[in-house]
């Protein structure tokens, strides 16, 4: 199975997945369920944490594909266009949702602002994610194409624009390394600290005390997929095809797993002064660490390694 294969198993994820949150969040605000809120946040963000590994193997799909003479390279270009607004678009979807987890464990509940944005967000990414895919569709298949799709052109769209400004500019590509790498010292700080506090370093400190820092770690994560995805369609060549980039992508996707445990999970929660974390919590911050530690690396020697 290659990544051609794999992007289009992996992109019924965030079409259904979406759809579902939606509903469920839509379902809790009605009934004023607050588990059922809280499940329909999990799922948003764990949608929105698909929606990044669907857009890099789409565009590794499009290297596999571009040649093949059945294959619409206008609808590739329509269809990545419109994968990379519905990539910012879930991006704030997911972190909107993630912030009404994050009110829900400190307040007992989440704040009207955060819920109606997430709802709407929500309904306008899943608009979005039904158009990509239909453009998707007609990559291949010309039965679905429309009469106007024939006016499509490969040259349509944001990717050439970007490429011309960033290479014409000399001072975007430093400015956005800089805000990258500032992303990347606010999520590693994070980590650091969770590290820290739950092998037991500086144990006079609670994890609710702890908790309130998380935006910030999450903060620095969205900066550095905003600014990444920058890098990507600047220079793709830089990228696509390098198994040290897939490896890279990997342990982002990864690292994300023990935030969100610390985020949905009641038992770090319940780590106060001079107590001794479990052995769940200790391993989610070590794996955390270890994993950023990897895409620092990864992504310093991206340029010298396959």
């Amino acid at each position: 199975m290659n990544l051609a294969h794999f992007h289009i198993i992996l992109n019924h994820v965030p079409s259904l997945g979406c759809i579902a949150g939606l509903v469920l969040l839509a379902a809790a605000i009605r009934t004023k369920n607050a588990g059922l809120k809280r499940f329909s946040f999990q799922i948003l963000v764990l949608v929105a944490m698909s929606l990044l590994p669907t857009y890099i193997s789409g565009a590794e799909a499009q290297r596999l594909v571009r040649n093949i003479p059945t294959v619409s390279k206008a609808m590739i270009q329509a269809h990545q266009n419109a994968a990379m607004a519905t990539l910012l678009a879930m991006t704030l979807t997911g972190t909107l949702a993630w912030f009404g987890l994050w009110e829900m464990r400190r307040f007992s509940r989440a704040g009207w602002l955060t819920t109606g944005g997430t709802l709407l967000a929500a309904l306008i990414t899943a608009a979005m994610i039904f158009g990509t895919g239909s453009l998707g569709g007609k990559i291949s298949h010309s039965e679905i194409r429309v009469e106007s799709d024939s006016a499509v052109t490969e040259a349509q769209g944001w990717r050439d624009p970007i490429e011309l400004f960033v290479s014409r500019h000399s001072w975007i590509w430093p400015a956005g390394e800089t805000v990258h790498f500032i992303g990347m010292c606010m999520l590693f700080g994070m980590s650091l600290l969770l590290l820290m506090r739950m092998l037991g370093a500086v144990r006079s400190i609670p994890f609710t005390a702890l908790h309130r820092l998380l935006p910030l770690g999450i903060l620095g994560f969205v900066l550095n997929v905003l600014t990444g995805m920058m890098f990507f369609i600047a220079s793709p060549g830089l990228y696509l095809g390098k198994n040290a980039f897939h490896i890279k992508m990997t342990c982002i996707l990864l690292s994300t797993i023990p935030l969100l445990y610390f985020t949905f999970s009641s038992e770090p929660w319940n780590v106060q002064s001079d107590k001794t974390a479990s052995m769940t919590s200790k391993l989610a911050a070590v794996s955390t660490f270890v994993l950023l530690v990897a895409v620092v690396i990864y992504g310093r020697l991206l340029p010298f390694l396959n």
